[in-house]
């Protein structure tokens, strides 16, 4: 069963019409409100080049999990 989703607010113009997979594999800054200076920063600090990258980061996924964890009390 295929599946949509409105992107629009969380992906920079540039980006909103690209295929999920071409955002994973899109620079990070393709995330609205991450600036190339972020990136840059994301880049030095842990690695991250990508959405996909980000997403998989252990660090992230491990704060995002606490967070939800969080809200579920």
């Amino acid at each position: 069963m295929p599946v949509t989703a409105d992107l629009t607010a969380l992906v920079d113009k540039a980006y909103q019409d690209k295929t999920l997979t071409e955002l994973v594999d899109a620079p990070v800054s393709a995330l609205a409100g991450v600036s190339s200076g972020d990136a840059k920063l994301l880049k030095e600090a842990f690695g991250i080049v990508t959405v996909g990258d980000l997403g998989r980061n252990p660090y992230f996924r491990t704060a995002s999990a606490l967070v939800a964890l969080n809200a579920e009390k």
